[in-house]
C-alpha cells in the first residue's frame, strides 16, 4: 500500500522515480480505509533529505500511511528554507491536540552537547510526556534515541574517544518475534556518532530488552515495553551514499576524519560503495508498523486506552 505525504513535497518526485508507491491527497480520500497517522518529528538540519529517507521506508510497508512532518516550536532551522518549513511543516504547539498512531523522531547533529544546553530540550522532554497519551508508538533515532533513554531512565550518553563511523556488523540479542522477525543473524548497519549508549547503564528495573547489537560499535537496537518506545542509535535509513557524504563534508571542513569503515570497496574514497542495509532497514520499519497496526485502536481517540504488549 503507498504512503501519503503532503502534496508537492520534494521527497514525493525523488520516492515516485524509486518506484515507491506513493497516493495523491485527493485519492487518498476515496479509500474507505483508516489509514496509520505517523508523526515525523524532524530534528535533521537537512530536511529534506530526511524526509526522502524516512518516507522511503515507510513507503515499503503494506498498510496505508498519513505522513504528519512536525517541527519544534522553540526553534526555527537554519538549513531548510522558511519556505519549504511553513508550506510543509507543523510546529509541535499546533497537532499536540491530536492523536497518532506512531511518532518517529529523528536523531540531530547536537550529541556533543549536554542535553540540557540543547536549545529545545525543555520542549523536546514535553514531547516524550506528550507521547506517552497522544501516541501509541514511538520510534527514535540516534541521538533522539539517547535523549528518550535520559528523559524516561536517565540514562547517560558518553562520548567517545573518536567518531565511531563505518557499517559495522551486527547480532541478534532479542529473538526473532516482533521487531526482529524475518532477521538474519547478522547485520550491517551504517553508524556514525561521536557518543555511546552503553549496556551496563540501562537500568535492569525498567525492563529494556536489547535487540541488537555489535561488538565494535556497541547497542543498536533497544525496545522499551512500558513506555512503548523503540530506540535505535545508528541509521538502518541512510542512503547509499550518505557516510560518503558525510566523510567529504568533515574533510572540506577540515575536521579530523577517518574513513569510513567497511563502506568504500577496498577503503578507495573514488570507488562506489555498496547498500548491504537496505533490506533490513525496510524490514525493521515494516516490523515496526505491522506491530504498531496490530496493536493500535481502530479510533485514535482510544489511544490511551490501549496498552497492548507485543
Amino acid at each position: 500500500m503507498p504512503i501519503k505525504v503532503p502534496d508537492n513535497l520534494p521527497a514525493q518526485a525523488a520516492l515516485e522515480n524509486e518506484g515507491v508507491l506513493m497516493i495523491p491527497e485527493r485519492a487518498a480520500l476515496r479509500q474507505d480505509v483508516r489509514p496509520l497517522e505517523i508523526a515525523l518529528l524532524n530534528l535533521m538540519p537537512e530536511k529534506i533529505k530526511t524526509e526522502t529517507q524516512i518516507s522511503r521506508l515507510l513507503g515499503a510497508t503494506p498498510l496505508q500511511i498519513e505522513l504528519t512532518l512536525v517541527t519544534t516550536s522553540s526553534y526555527a532551522p537554519k538549513n531548510t528554507s522558511a519556505e519549504h518549513m511553513l508550506a510543509f511543516y507543523q510546529p509541535w504547539e499546533e497537532v499536540r491536540d491530536r492523536k497518532f498512531d506512531g511518532l518517529i523522531i529523528t536523531g540531530a547533529p547536537i550529541e556533543t552537547l549536554p542535553f540540557q544546553d540543547v536549545v529545545y530540550w525543555r520542549e523536546l522532554t514535553q514531547i516524550f510526556d506528550w507521547s506517552q497519551t497522544q501516541v501509541q508508538e514511538t520510534y527514535n533515532i540516534c541521538w533522539a534515541a539517547q535523549a528518550a533513554l535520559q528523559h524516561f531512565h536517565g540514562v547517560p550518553k558518553h562520548q567517545l574517544r573518536q567518531k565511531m563511523f563505518g557499517v559495522y556488523p551486527h547480532h541478534v540479542r532479542g529473538g526473532r518475534n516482533g521487531l526482529l522477525r524475518s532477521f538474519d543473524d547478522n547485520i550491517a548497519i551504517p553508524v556514525s556518532r561521536h557518543t555511546e549508549v552503553r549496556r551496563e547503564d540501562l537500568p535492569e528495573q525498567a525492563g529494556l530488552r536489547v535487540f541488537l547489537e555489535s561488538d565494535e560499535a556497541g547497542l543498536c537496537l533497544v525496545r522499551d515495553e512500558a513506555k512503548r518506545q523503540t530506540y535505535i542509535f545508528n541509521h538502518l535509513e541512510y542512503d547509499t551514499g550518505t557516510l560518503g557524504d558525510e566523510y567529504r563534508r568533515d574533510l572540506a571542513a577540515g575536521a579530523s576524519i577517518e574513513l569510513p569503515a567497511n563502506y568504500f570497496p577496498d577503503d578507495d574514497p573514488a570507488q562506489v560503495p555498496m547498500n548491504r542495509w537496505r533490506a533490513h532497514g525496510n524490514l525493521l520499519i515494516g516490523n515496526w508498523i505491522n506491530d504498531l497496526y496490530q496493536s493500535t485502536s481502530f479510533e485514535l481517540a482510544n489511544i490511551p486506552e490501549q496498552r497492548r504488549a507485543r
